[in-house]
């Protein structure tokens, strides 16, 4: 059960906080065997160098090893645990299989302790389960989508994250994700029915800036406030906006300037996502 809980002002910090109590989650700790040892970069790259700012500190963290490809097909799997992975805003579910291998994948929403789920084109049609775009009916709801067969899930993995399949032919589905974008997704890729669990993360509020610091997010900081010789929006006297279009610390144009040119896969983009005002 899901619990929406705000926080009685008791100090600043409380005082706008929102949080989101999931009764169902397993309060032990991960299996070992299915995890490993993160290591931080904060935002650095193999130079040392910052090449993604704001991150930094934050708590260690143990990443979960999930099994996004679920190529043992055929065989039944139950679900043991519900877990918080604090890698994800999903939540995820630790299944054992028939022949006694365990592993963790993303939890379906609405799955729970002692529900069974399969992989592979025989599977029925049923939340959790993981199947190949040609077996699933057009106008079904599905998530942690395949964009090549055997290439794992690369879409829509987040919290409450789904998408729509919209048609099929002989070689390609349309598949319909959350930003209006319309893709072609290859026939025998496979996805997951049912959207993803913890569709209410969205309304979480941290409440204060040290909740950010926690989860190794640091503070953003106008370039505007800043001297000359950390931003070119920088110095000035008194207020000023910073006497040129937008830009990033290094110069490069911050609006209208398009980030994205993966041109290799643009061809399987039937319609582009909706432009935000």
């Amino acid at each position: 059960m899901t619990i929406i809980q705000k926080a009685k002002p008791t100090s600043p910090g409380r005082r706008h906080v929102v949080s989101i109590k999931h009764d169902h989650l397993a309060k032990s700790k991960p299996m070992k065997k299915l995890t490993k040892a993160k290591v931080k970069i904060d935002g650095r790259n193999n130079k040392g160098q910052i090449t993604v700012r704001h991150r930094g500190g934050g708590h260690k963290k143990l990443y979960r090893l999930v099994d996004f490809k679920r190529q043992m097909d055929g065989i039944k799997a139950t679900v043991r645990k519900i877990e918080y992975d604090p890698n994800r805003s999903a939540h995820i579910a630790l299944i054992c299989y028939e022949n006694g291998k365990w592993s963790y994948v993303i939890a379906a929403a609405g799955l729970s302790i002692g529900d069974t789920i399969y992989n592979g084109p025989d599977s029925p049609i049923k939340p959790g389960n993981f199947i190949p775009l040609n077996k699933v009916p057009q106008g079904t709801i599905i998530s942690c989508i395949e964009i090549a067969p055997l290439g794992g899930a690369k879409l829509a993995r987040s919290a409450g994250s789904y998408a729509n399949l919209v048609s099929k032919d002989h070689q390609y589905a349309l598949v319909k994700l959350r930003s209006g974008e319309v893709r072609k997704i290859h026939i025998d890729s496979r996805v997951m029915i049912g959207s993803v669990s913890n569709e209410k993360h969205s309304l979480k509020e941290l409440g204060k800036a040290g909740a950010k610091r926690w989860r190794g997010i640091r503070p953003t900081v106008r370039g505007v406030a800043m001297n000359p010789i950390d931003h070119p929006h920088g110095g000035g006297e008194g207020r000023t906006s910073g006497g040129r279009p937008a830009v990033s610390p290094t110069g490069v144009k911050a609006k209208g300037k398009k980030t994205r040119h993966n041109k290799r896969t643009d061809k399987m983009i039937v319609t582009r996502r909706k432009k935000r005002d």
